[in-house]
């Protein structure tokens, strides 16, 4: 990761960026992934995930779709996810009856997986308050580095504290409130939600102290 985030990329016109266009960072980590993939020496491997032609672009397209998901900022991708959570766990059971169960289960498996990936993302901020704080400090002397080295117009440290509870109410409590929702993580995804709550009422209180 190059440290700034995909707007900066496209800004200074990187390599990166006039291949990939858009969710250049991410697209990056597909293709770097899929290459070592493809090696020789992970040949068994691949013979566990796929079989057939079938197999493979179905996997292609899950690992595409998958690390698509982390990039959050792109407006459009978020609204075709947003569209496909509603499609998979809003209808009611009597409103799939036209639909192949298998199909209706494969596009909810698809889907949990993509939010699995975005909490793998921002993981730091459903656990404990120390782990929380830990990461949070890291990203942000990123980002204090990247404005330092001229590669950002914007001082992190003067909205850090806002953005980081506007995070917390946007992005962090629903993602965890739709993780509980779906039901697959059982328990741990009310731990998920009760510790991204927790981290938030804390950051209220000491986020501002801590950023200056």
């Amino acid at each position: 990761h190059p440290g700034v985030p995909n707007a900066q990329l496209v800004k200074e016109n990187t390599r990166n960026a006039q291949i990939y266009k858009k969710s250049i960072a991410e697209q990056n980590s597909v293709d770097l992934a899929w290459e070592m993939l493809m090696n020789e020496e992970f040949e068994a491997l691949r013979a566990c995930i796929y079989q057939t032609e079938e197999d493979l672009q179905r996997f292609r397209q899950l690992v595409v779709n998958t690390v698509m998901a982390t990039d959050i900022f792109d407006k459009e991708l978020q609204n075709l996810r947003k569209a496909r959570w509603e499609t998979a766990f809003a209808k009611k059971e009597s409103d799939d009856d036209s639909e192949d169960i298998a199909e209706s289960e494969d596009r909810k498996a698809t889907i949990v997986i993509e939010h699995l990936i975005q909490a793998s993302d921002v993981s730091h901020t459903m656990q404990h308050w120390h782990i929380y704080k830990t990461w949070n400090e890291k990203f942000f002397l990123e980002c204090h580095g990247a404005y330092k080295a001229g590669r950002a117009q914007t001082d992190p440290s003067v909205n850090w504290y806002q953005s980081e509870l506007g995070f917390f109410d946007y992005y962090v409590i629903p993602l965890a409130k739709k993780l509980d929702s779906c039901g697959v993580f059982g328990v741990a995804s009310h731990e998920y939600l009760n510790y991204a709550m927790a981290n938030r009422a804390e950051w209220a209180r000491k986020g501002e102290s801590l950023v200056e």
